[in-house]
């Protein structure tokens, strides 16, 4: 959702036409974190970033825009223009010492009058998307970052966001670099490691170009940078994330697989117990000890020793079904079957007795 802000300059430039209209060069608008009102009455810093002020987008924005006394309580538009402009920005957007500069000229009368007694700074008032994105900039943290901005208007204001650096300045020797007493081209002045050097204003024009691409790109080296940070934390939470899942299935795996050996356990005894008699004692006991108890009860003189786990297995396994097959379920010399000749001949005679007595 775009939202509409309102960001403050510095008049550099003014001169009289011959019409009486007031011309003027003007930095409108610089990056940096302000400080902007919440509808709570809160404040939330925002950055504008020299990738967005100094986008074609923006600068483009820039141009053909309408001069208004004081911000208009909505965007100035084709239905207002006639109630709130007192005049138009030229086409001439550029960028110069790190701001956005634009000429304009005022053509309302009252206004004119207002800027010569002192009301001289600048706010535009633009269009953006606000993003909650935390960072710094020139070492001031900021909350939000204004993206896709487009200008609206620029005001001529008492007081600015930024102070009287973005002012109208009325000393010409200040604001003036177009001619000077002698009618010659008034050099500018540039900085190189703390010493002062006179150029031409158009060689000053383009090292200021050169210095704003250089910091769009130091801004967004830095941003890339955040956003490798934030990448790599995401990453780091989403591996603690699997190691924590891989946990709890390895648990929950862990509690299946003791449901399965508990059952296991309770039919092993439960199916081994009417063999080994009540007196045995299952505590403490391996399933392959059980097995071997029951197997000792058809083999007095079975030892498991040095036989694998398949054999214990097999012979337990055929014990059982042996015994099964005879009916038998109960303790005793003779519920087990040992495959002794003469036992199973005492079987079969148990087996007729039975049913002799059912009869």
């Amino acid at each position: 959702m775009k939202l509409q802000r309102y960001d403050r300059s510095l008049i550099n430039d003014y001169a009289e036409t011959p019409e009486g209209y007031l011309t003027v060069r003007v930095p409108i608008t610089r990056p940096g974190v302000f400080p902007y009102a919440r509808q709570d009455g809160t404040i939330q810093m925002e950055a504008k970033l020299p990738d967005e002020i100094f986008s074609d987008r923006t600068m483009h924005s820039a141009c053909s825009k309408p001069i208004t006394d004081e911000h208009p309580n909505e965007p100035v538009t084709l239905d207002n223009y006639q109630a709130y402009a007192k005049g138009m920005s030229h086409t001439d957007a550029h960028v110069e010492d790190l701001k956005l500069y634009v000429s304009m000229t005022i053509t309302d009368k009252d206004l004119i009058k207002k800027v010569y007694n002192g009301k001289r700074e600048i706010s535009i008032g633009f269009m953006s998307d606000v993003v909650a994105e935390a960072g710094t900039y020139n070492g001031q943290p900021y909350e939000y970052v204004q993206r896709n901005i487009e200008i609206n208007h620029i005001a001529i204001v008492d007081q600015g966001r930024a102070g009287p650096e973005v002012a109208i300045r009325a000393d010409s020797d200040a604001w003036q670099i177009d001619s000077d007493e002698g009618g010659k081209n008034k050099m500018a002045k540039i900085k190189i490691e703390g010493s002062e050097y006179e150029v031409d204003p158009a060689v000053k024009a383009y090292i200021d170009a050169l210095k704003a691409k250089e910091e769009t790109a130091k801004v967004k080296g830095d941003s890339m940078d955040a956003l490798q940070g934030r990448y790599d934390a995401l990453e780091v939470k989403l591996q603690n994330v699997e190691t924590e899942l891989a946990k709890e299935k390895a648990k929950q795996v862990s509690a299946d697989e003791l449901d399965k050996h508990v059952e296991a356990r309770v039919q092993l005894i439960s199916t081994t117990k009417p063999l080994l008699g009540d007196s045995f004692d299952f505590t403490g006991k391996t399933e392959r000890e059980i097995k071997e108890a029951v197997i000792a009860t058809t083999k007095q003189d079975f030892k498991g020793d040095g036989k694998s786990d398949d054999y214990i297995n097999a012979f337990f396994d055929a014990t059982i079904e042996q015994v099964a097959s005879h009916g038998f379920s109960s303790t005793g010399t003779n519920s087990i079957i040992t495959g002794d000749s003469s036992q199973n001949t005492d079987v079969n005679a148990m087996r007729a007795q039975r049913l002799n007595m059912r009869s």
